[in-house]
Parts: structure tokens; sequence; C-alpha cells
């Protein structure tokens, strides 16, 4: 029914209409909805192409990135067992330094008559003496010593004649 309207339609514009002329025109319109459909489907698939290369892209560089941490892991958990056994060993140098210097300590006291040999086997001992018998070092202060009570720039320093009359250079910072 639509078709005998635009028959009609068509035959009314047209003062020369044939049966021939209406399958021609309606074939036109075919041909430009197949010609349409087909440039729909070129435009499609040339932005599926330009815009599938950069998500490949991205995918090779996220592969890329997805390597590089593995790998840093790797190293990271490498680095932290290497510092792990060091510390291992080197708590066991220390636990085997300290039973060393016990056993020469223990071995000294029993066998050795010389106390001069005993200082320098066990100098622990002889600091501990030593050290009762000096001051404990003081508190530094931020005043000097004399009337005006508080630190001069010349605290401590020669006098610019006694370093005049000397030969030495002054030293250089």
């Amino acid at each position: 029914m639509a078709l005998a309207r635009y028959a009609n339609a068509l035959h009314t514009a047209c003062p020369v209409t044939t049966k021939e002329s209406i399958v021609n025109e309606s074939n036109i319109d075919w041909i430009l909805a197949i010609a349409c459909f087909l440039a729909g489907i070129g435009i499609g698939a040339l932005g599926y192409h330009l815009l599938n290369a950069n998500v490949a892209r991205n995918q090779k560089v996220r592969q890329r990135l997805a390597e590089a941490e593995l790998e840093l892991s790797q190293v990271k958990d490498a680095l932290n067992d290497h510092f792990a056994k060091a510390s291992d060993l080197v708590t066991s140098i220390q636990r085997q330094s300290h039973e060393l210097e016990q056993q020469l300590t223990q071995g000294a006291d029993r066998l050795v008559d010389d106390l001069q040999l005993k200082r320098r086997l066990n100098p622990r001992q002889a600091d501990g003496a030593q050290e009762d018998e000096t001051d404990p070092p003081q508190m530094p202060r931020d005043y000097a010593e004399g009337a005006q009570g508080t630190l001069a720039e010349n605290y401590g320093l020669e006098p610019r004649k006694q370093r005049a009359t000397e030969e030495e250079a002054p030293p250089r910072y």
C-alpha cells in the first residue's frame, strides 16, 4: 500500500511515468542505503583500527611495566635476604668474638702471673681502674668564665701580638 502511494506521488510529479521508471527510482533508494551502510562499515573499521592500535601499544607498555615491577620485587626480596643473612653473620661473628675474649680473659686470670700481660689481655679491667681515677667529662657550657658571663668571640684564642711574634702561619680553614 505504501508503494502504491509512492508510485501515485511520483506519477503526479512526473508527467511521463512508466513502470520501469518507478522500479529504477526505488532501486536508487536501495543503492543509496547500501552505499551508506558500506561507508558506515568502512568508517567504523577505520576508527576501530586507529583506536585498537593505541590499545595494543598500551597493552605492550602495561606488560613491560608488569615485568619491570616483578623484576623489582625479586631484586628487593633478594636484597632483603642478603641483608638478613649479613646481619646473622655479623651477629655470629660478634658472639664468637665475645666468647673468644672471655676465654682469653679466663685463661689469663688462671694462668698468667704477670700483671702487665693481664692488662693487655683484659683491657676492660684496666680501663675500669683508670676511669675511677679520672674525673668524668664535664657538660659543655655556652658561656665563658669571667666577669662578662657570655661567650666572647676571642675566648680561648691567643692575642694578636703573640701570634705575630710566632714564626708559624695562622691556621687556614
